[in-house]
């Protein structure tokens, strides 16, 4: 009975066994069939983390030029798709924009401690649809942003006058243009959005700036638990990044809640124009427009942060690549500013209704965004859903990053493409307003960034003044070809000039 009743299992157990083994050779063979974007050999563990280099753009677009402009990167244990080419880019953010509009989930040392939603980093859904449309509609609109022009016009005078001062006091001493140009935009983004100035007595001891630029050193130091979900945060933990995110999170935390309640007190003197935090608290207490949820006070935070971290550098750190590259190139340079002192005369200086006549300006501003895009790999995306890009499967739960540097030099999109020649611009329909995506600074689709406007307009406003109001010299010694126009990364979401910008100004007659 024993040796007739060993086929019968066996039988059974194969029986058994049957659905099990086609269902692993079913996904096999689906695994097989899949047509996955080309990908560089990965390391146990890491994947593909030891390629991405100190300046992971220009890394990326190295690859690129071996495995596609489609390129699948495993980064530890996160899939990531880099796009580098402007017909690609075209696929996700438009032809596949629903599908690829989400944001990852932040963990450990970038994750901050409270919740920080705003339209940047919030993940995709009804609530992010709330934020982005009081982002659009109510703080970065044409009429809001035209709102606050007295502010820029303030600040460029006070630049214009600190600079002409050196001039006179110190003759022929260069002045660091880099260190002007970034306390210029920080102040006009704290008054933008504080209503009031670092000077003020009540928040004069605070270094908002430091702080500001601790938290980008935070968003852009490497966190384990970002490429290891569930337990790279014991690395975080042991390493201190945990414990320095935290210090510096109570430090914004404690200043943003000062500002606030600054402009809930009863004694607050009133002012000519309500500036974005009385805005986002008037929406706390009306809740007007409100579906989703309702609008916090930590909502509230989430969206200054996202302002400053969006605003304060990206604009100082293209004004300083505009003018590097106009004063290797003194033809150019004159050729900018004959057509600014034409243009405005003797006015004594350059306002916001006089931006639209500076055709070349404007084509000097492109040319910079192409080469030197601020944030040179766009806040990264993930996927909801599956889709295709060139022919390759892209799954959900995948990150996007596109990678604007590289589509800015890509051969296939640009004629001389590593050349500062902003006369390409001159007859063509190419914007900078995420429609062509042969230049995506500001990105595109439904993650574009909502702020371009008042953006653009701090840039245009602030080169037209410089190129206006002095004539620029290089410091005695040196050459063009001796300027340093290598890129520096840090620890930063932006990548600025690695050596600052000094440069000697003299007084223009008028």
């Amino acid at each position: 009975m024993a040796i007739d009743a060993q086929p019968a299992l066996l039988v059974s157990l194969l029986l058994l066994l049957f659905p099990l083994l086609i269902i692993l050779i079913k996904k096999t063979v689906h695994k097989q069939n899949k047509n996955l974007p080309p990908s560089p050999p990965k390391l146990p563990f890491i994947g593909n983390l030891h390629l991405l280099g100190s300046l992971p753009h220009q890394s990326l677009c190295q690859l690129s030029k071996k495995y596609g402009s489609v390129m699948l990167l495993h980064l530890g244990n996160v899939p990531n798709v880099v796009i580098s080419s402007a017909e690609a880019a075209k696929q996700v953010m438009k032809t596949h924009d629903l599908s690829s509009c989400s944001r990852p989930q932040l963990h450990g040392p970038k994750q901050l401690t409270y919740n920080f939603q705003d339209s940047a980093f919030c993940p995709y859904g009804e609530y992010w649809r709330e934020i982005r449309k009081i982002c659009v509609l109510e703080l970065f609109s044409v009429k809001r942003v035209n709102s606050y022009r007295s502010v820029r016009e303030e600040e460029f005078t006070k630049l214009i006058n600190s600079i002409s001062h050196h001039s006179s006091s110190c003759p022929g001493a260069p002045v660091d243009l880099t260190e002007k140009l970034f306390t210029l935009t920080a102040s006009i983004i704290f008054r933008t959005a504080f209503g009031t100035t670092f000077q003020d007595a009540k928040f004069s001891h605070e270094n908002f700036h430091g702080i500001v630029q601790e938290v980008e050193t935070i968003m852009g130091t490497f966190c384990a638990a970002e490429y290891f979900p569930y337990v790279g945060w014991i690395v975080d933990k042991l390493s201190g990044i945990e414990q320095r995110r935290e210090r510096i999170f109570h430090k914004m935390d404690n200043f943003f809640q000062r500002v606030i309640d600054d402009h809930l007190s009863s004694g607050r003197e009133k002012k000519e124009h309500e500036d974005i935090v009385d805005v986002l608290l008037k929406i706390v207490k009306d809740q007007a427009g409100f579906q989703a949820a309702s609008l916090t006070i930590n909502n509230v935070k989430g969206v200054l942060l996202n302002m400053f971290l969006g605003g304060v550098d990206t604009g100082a750190i293209t004004m300083v690549w505009a003018m590097a590259e106009l004063i290797k190139r003194p033809k150019l340079l004159k050729k900018a500013q004959d057509e600014v002192r034409t243009c405005i005369g003797n006015k004594g200086k350059v306002l916001e209704t006089d931006l639209d006549q500076l055709q070349y300006l404007n084509m000097i501003i492109k040319e910079t965004f192409r080469l030197h895009p601020p944030a040179p790999l766009l806040l990264a995306r993930e996927t909801m859903s599956h889709f295709t890009v060139n022919g390759y499967e892209i799954n959900p739960k995948t990150m996007i990053q596109v990678n604007a540097w590289a589509i800015g030099r890509d051969p296939n999109s640009w004629k001389d493409p590593e050349e500062f020649i902003p006369e390409r611009f001159e007859d063509s329909s190419i914007d900078i307003k995420g429609q062509h995506f042969e230049l995506l600074p500001f990105g595109s689709g439904r993650r574009a960034c909502p702020a371009i406007y008042m953006g653009t307009t701090i840039v245009q406003l602030g080169l037209a003044n410089l190129l206006y109001s002095f004539d620029w010299k290089l410091p005695d010694g040196m050459k063009e070809q001796d300027i340093n126009m290598d890129e520096f990364a840090g620890y930063s979401i932006t990548i600025s000039k690695r050596t600052a910008l000094k440069l000697v100004p003299e007084k223009h007659l008028i």
